[in-house]
């Protein structure tokens, strides 16, 4: 959501760009293992009616791929709480737990390296509890650590954040149906299996399969042959994604069921791909060297045992493609051939002689959960000390500063570490930090690189500079034929309300992520009997019993002009998540456009103080209590916003026009200063300058002013008719 803030004279309003396709990620501390529910219990649920075949069901043909998989973290994933072993650790939960708890456990979420109690709840609920077991420390522990959440926040264990028909057991469990009621806000959940199964990976077969003298079935598996296709499964669970539909099934593509999130926000990936927030992996293989030249998860990692087909322990899993003369790769090119002890540095069977210690470095979540990344990067010390990146030397070497490993990266590998990753990594910080020129840089990388998840991360961050850029513009219309429906996705993204009309033929599109995103774009021009407005809706009611899932559907509502409706969904969701900056942000602008000035303010001035780094909040709350004209409290909010972004230009240009208004013309021309000395390139700055300096008398700093502004913009009309009078 762009504030515009308009040019000295006229009436200071705000001018929305319109209301943004995800207005916000609400922060989501997403708990890995989620256990199942429980038969001859408020858990027990009947098998879904259209598949009866289970994972036993499976073992007489298959009886080595059943021993491989049985005892896995994939069969454990959830489970009723039915064994000995189990409720004997169950029996000291309540005392660990304390007062509060309102049923006993009957299901287990998670095998290794922790698993979590699920409570039942009235409304055929399950409840992800916040203590987690650790079966090697034999001990409980809290998954948030010192963090203290309270009842009634999203993301405390009783709130919809932890949650787990909704949160955790699309991938916890096998067939798994969500089946809520949006008026009842309740669940009647189904499934065929606890944990994940042979016939979510591989399809349910006919009920003849196997049977003597009966027609032979073709087998509906994605397994034979084809491990791109295979990966698509792996995604729909080990990636950080938003759900589009609820059929995915195996042999699907994952675009057409799930969204991918992509390195945008700062808090959820560093600005070099590595995982900050708990991302899993396919967003790190997509972005990767080794993933755009077809390496699959399959090439690691056997399906059945969980385990790596090879061992890392000696380097084994890595140097099947990298030892001489380097293996020819799916995309035809051939894998680097590589000798660990002379690349490494590191003497053969130490920590730093492994692939996997500096190139797949290791992140905890939930306190005892330690993941590997999977981006392939370089460790490169330097974007330590320019952006706080971290690099795998000095999560090792703790002790040494991070100049020491500047120093030894620099004498080993020299001019190779100044490489694409680097620059990815500067441009998209430049973009997260609003640098100015950072459209610039964006653009120069869109232009040579060739990794679609990579293009569309780059549009993704241009978005915001496509209607005033037209550089930007062009670039992002281009992508709508791009080959790869991620970057098609995000070029419809980033073009949105500025040509929408070069969106249509993207309603058809062959992907859902694709459609979806036009769609939304064009929502207010669909036809209600359209199948576009059909699926659209479908995605809109997918997430319903989630704040987020009431929000996109309160901007739906309020981009096709439906504001009281809008805005009754987003209060619901604020409701149910009282301390999401966005929804509060959404909320506001729904506020404004029904002209209730000073609650929208109130609204954005509170999502402010939630979002203590956030710039924009305080600048919409400012704009908005200056067309209340509220002008202490629009002060006091530009005053936030300019403490909290030194850089952002537009906030010290309107504190600038506001000190003017009230009386203060000096503080408000060294406001306007700071807006031009920020942001050289726009007329509008030093031509508010000049107005300011003439009514003060000083007409030779006025004329240098307007003279600045000309030679930006020897177009503006404004300024030549100043510069004449001067």
């Amino acid at each position: 959501m762009r504030v515009t803030a308009i040019k000295p004279g006229a009436r200071r309003t705000i001018v929305w760009a319109g209301l943004t396709y995800l207005a916000w990620i609400v922060g989501l501390a997403v708990i890995s293992a989620c256990d199942r529910p429980r038969a001859g219990s408020l858990a027990a649920v009947p098998a879904a009616p259209a598949v009866s075949q289970t994972s036993v069901s499976c073992r007489s043909c298959h009886p080595a791929e059943f021993a491989a998989w049985e005892g896995t973290d994939h069969a454990l994933a959830n489970r009723l709480a039915d064994q000995p072993r189990d409720q004997a650790v169950l029996a000291t939960f309540p005392k660990a737990a304390g007062a509060g708890w309102p049923a006993a456990p009957d299901m287990i979420l998670g095998h290794k390296p922790l698993w979590q109690a699920l409570v039942p709840v009235p409304g055929g609920r399950w409840q992800v509890h916040e203590l987690a077991f650790d079966p090697v420390k034999q001990e409980w522990f809290n998954v948030f650590g010192t963090e203290n959440r309270q009842p009634g926040e999203w993301g405390h264990w009783t709130g919809r954040g932890l949650n787990w028909n909704s949160m955790c057991a699309q991938c916890h469990m096998t067939g798994f149906n969500k089946n809520y009621d949006a008026v009842a806000d309740a669940y009647a959940s189904t499934w065929v299996e606890q944990g994940v199964g042979c016939i979510q990976c591989h399809g349910a077969l006919p009920a003849n399969h196997g049977v003597k003298g009966a027609p032979a079935a073709k087998s509906v598996s994605p397994l034979h042959g084809d491990r791109a296709l295979m990966q698509q499964v792996c995604f729909s669970c080990h990636a950080r994604s938003e759900q589009l539909s609820a059929d995915f099934r195996p042999g699907s593509a994952f675009s057409d069921h799930f969204r991918l999130v992509l390195p945008v926000e700062a808090a959820v990936f560093f600005p070099d791909g590595q995982v900050r927030g708990e991302d899993f992996n396919a967003t790190s293989v997509l972005q990767s060297r080794m993933g755009h030249a077809g390496v699959t998860c399959l090439d690691c990692h056997d399906p059945h045992s969980s385990k790596t087909i090879l061992p890392v322990e000696n380097n084994q899993l890595c140097l099947q493609c990298h030892a001489t003369p380097g293996r020819v790769l799916p995309s035809g090119t051939r894998a680097v051939p590589i000798n660990p002890t002379a690349h490494s540095h590191h003497a053969e069977g130490s920590a730093g002689n492994l692939c996997v210690s500096c190139h797949m470095p290791v992140t905890t979540y939930m306190q005892r959960s330690p993941r590997h990344d999977h981006g392939w990067l370089k460790p490169d010390p330097l974007l330590t000390q320019e952006l706080g990146i971290p690099n795998a030397c000095n999560r090792c070497h703790t002790e040494q500063p991070v100049s020491w490993a500047i120093e030894k990266s620099q004498a080993w590998s020299g001019a190779k570490l100044d490489s694409t990753q680097r620059a990815r990594a500067r441009a998209v910080a430049a973009a997260q930090a609003r640098d100015p020129g950072a459209s610039d840089g964006l653009l120069k990388l869109l232009a040579r690189e060739d990794i679609p998840a990579w293009r569309a991360t780059f549009l993704a961050l241009l978005a915001p500079a496509v209607p005033d850029n037209p550089s930007a513009l062009a670039a992002a219309t281009a992508s709508l034929a791009a080959v790869d429906s991620l970057e098609r996705e995000a070029a419809v993204q980033a073009v949105g309300a500025a040509a929408a009309e070069r969106l249509r033929p993207l309603t058809r599109d062959p992907v859902r992520s694709v459609r979806l995103a036009a769609d939304w774009v064009l929502s207010p021009e669909l036809p209600s009997d359209s199948a576009e407005r059909r699926e659209l809706d479908a995605y809109l009611a997918l997430t319903l019993d989630q704040p987020t899932g009431r929000l996109r559907l309160g901007q739906d509502l309020a981009n096709r002009g439906q504001l009281a409706p809008a805005e009754a969904e987003m209060r619901r969701a604020v409701a149910w998540d009282p301390n999401a900056p966005g929804i509060l942000d959404s909320l506001g602008l729904v506020l404004h456009r029904e002209s209730k000035s000073a609650e929208a303010a109130a609204t954005f001035s509170r999502a402010a103080h939630l979002a203590p780094g956030d710039a924009d909040l305080p600048f919409r709350a400012a704009l908005t209590y200056a067309d209340a004209r509220m002008w202490p409290e629009a002060e006091g909010a530009f005053r936030m916003a300019v403490e909290r972004d030194p850089r952002f230009d537009r906030a010290w240009y309107n504190l600038g026009l506001l000190l003017v208004q009230t009386a203060r013309a000096a503080e408000g021309a060294q406001a306007l200063r700071k807006a031009e000395q920020v942001a050289p390139r726009v007329a509008d700055y030093p031509y508010a300058l000049a107005t300011v300096l003439l009514r003060d008398g000083d007409r030779a700093g006025a004329l240098s002013a307007v003279q600045r502004a000309l030679a930006i913009d020897p177009l503006h009309r404004e300024a030549l008719e100043l510069r004449r009078q001067l």
